[in-house]
């Protein structure tokens, strides 16, 4: 028998989520209402949802916050949100924290069914092997044979995928990690089997542990029955670890024991469970150096480390950039179903100069706001905000810092050759500890900038890379911005 679709209504409006609720269950959907944003957050974690119908109002506060927390513990989980005004602006900004599709209130049932129908045909496996699927959904000899790099690892893919070798993919957030991982998987002997998804980063390392390897009954309070984990779920499928380097030192060396033996024990359990799990690993983080401070242990990193797959930035292949407006132009028009004009020249020539810290999951997000509101010079002004990062090809890994210079003596002035006297030199020079401190919030200004871009503005997960509190980046922005405004007026 089919499982039935998890949906959360997230509304405070009882007569609306009954009405939803009553409806969807006769869809042969289950059900869960939450009527605030904690308690939205708290269902998202048990209930474990297919998708989310959020209300834009719902309590206490904006519906931005909520949806970007909600996509913060679960990226994967779809959300629809709904609301009585169709802004623009609103429509842009929720699309750009990853709504799947907004719909304004009165609505008709059957047109919001047809939009959650929709969303979840894009979204799940129907039965038709993956690699099938995922060909028919996305043309992959676009997407990876527009350029020698991406062909070198279409190549790659070919000759490990048939194997049962571990592959660990490398590249920066968004360069398609995910989508290499799948075709891995959509080419091996295992594509009839599951293909499980854990992102690492996503799931806080208490519970991350119980979500890979399961519990039996009383193994902590609240374990009334036995939870099946990931890799139980895996057995002669394919288990995907994304953001691998997450992982809690205390975790990895469990991971490593069924790597290596093909065992493992479930939380509470007395004894060992083997299984048969081809293992695919992700990481946006330079291992070697995680190695080298202690964080990620050496042993797991080899483990993993059988085969590498490195995914160069979009910016090192922009030859690839108006494929992929066109590709996902297609997309979302048909998703959508509107018709915006294709991009002209200008904005052609705009993207082909930006650098693409997001890479293709920015583009990817940029084409389907456009698509939605249809706006190319808001498109256009969005990137002109951005600042561009400058990326050094010999650097090894993104956050890699500059090899530092020998230090050279100072051209001899022949004024001051004969100069006897050090009191001759300007007295307002800075201090060696003034010149160290104006260095270092030069440093953080910049790593936060980065970090900001590379998450898109999301200042809750960019405090978390930062390993800051959320309030401590905001007080850092705050005088960031200050400092801005006071270097204007003294240059005025």
């Amino acid at each position: 028998m089919q499982p039935k679709t998890r949906i959360l209504i997230a509304d405070d409006d009882q007569a609306m989520a009954r009405s939803l609720s009553d409806y969807l269950a006769r869809r042969n959907f289950e059900v869960a209402v939450a009527t605030n944003h904690e308690e939205s957050l708290r269902t998202v974690r048990s209930f474990d949802p297919g998708m989310v119908l959020l209300d834009f109002t719902l309590p206490p506060i904006d519906g931005s916050e909520t949806l970007e927390r909600l996509k913060q513990l679960r990226p994967e989980t779809p959300v629809i949100v709904y609301a009585g005004d169709a802004n623009p602006d609103t429509v842009f900004r929720l699309s750009k924290l990853g709504a799947e599709d907004y719909i304004t209130t009165p609505f008709q049932l059957n047109d919001l069914f047809q939009r959650i129908s929709r969303v979840l045909e894009k979204r799940q496996v129907d039965g038709t092997p993956l690699r099938d699927r995922v060909r028919r959904q996305s043309d992959f000899s676009t997407l990876f044979g527009a350029s020698a790099r991406m062909e070198e690892i279409k190549n790659t893919i070919e000759q490990v995928a048939d194997t049962s070798a571990t592959v660990l993919i490398r590249g920066e957030s968004g360069t398609g990690k995910e989508v290499v991982a799948r075709m891995i998987y959509g080419q091996s002997l295992r594509r009839e089997k599951p293909f499980i998804k854990v992102n690492c980063a996503a799931i806080p390392h208490e519970l991350l542990e119980s979500e890979l390897f399961g519990y039996e009954p009383g193994a902590f309070t609240g374990a009334n029955r036995q939870k099946l984990g990931k890799f139980d779920q895996a057995n002669y499928g394919t288990l995907f670890l994304d953001e691998v380097s997450e992982m809690h030192p205390a975790l990895q060396a469990k991971l490593l024991h069924v790597l290596q033996d093909g065992q493992f024990s479930r939380l509470g359990g007395k004894r060992d469970i083997a299984v048969d799990v081809r293992v695919l690993a992700a990481t946006n983080k330079f291992l070697e150096q995680a190695v080298a401070q202690g964080a990620f242990r050496e042993d797991l990193f080899y483990r993993l480390n059988v085969v590498t797959i490195h995914i160069p930035p979009l910016r090192d292949r922009r030859e690839e950039i108006p494929l992929f407006l066109d590709f996902f132009l297609r997309k979302y028009s048909e998703f959508y179903g509107k018709q915006p004009p294709a991009f002209s020249e200008y904005a052609v020539g705009r993207m082909m100069d930006y650098t693409w810290p997001g890479n293709i999951r920015e583009l990817e997000n940029l084409v389907k706001r456009y698509v939605i509101v249809g706006n190319e010079s808001q498109i256009i002004r969005e990137l002109s905000t951005h600042k561009p990062i400058m990326y050094s090809e010999a650097a090894t890994s993104p956050s890699a810092p500059p090899a530092p210079q020998p230090l050279q003596p100072p051209p001899v002035n022949e004024n001051h050759r004969h100069a006897g006297n050090s009191n001759q030199l300007a007295d307002d020079r800075p201090s060696l500890l003034e010149i160290g401190r104006r260095a270092a919030m030069k440093a953080e200004r910049e790593a936060i900038e980065r970090v900001l871009l590379e998450t898109r503005w999301n200042r809750r997960q960019a405090a978390k890379i930062l390993k800051i509190s959320y309030k401590a980046l905001l007080n850092k922005l705050k005088l960031i911005e200050e400092q801005s405004a006071q270097s204007k007026q003294s240059e005025a």
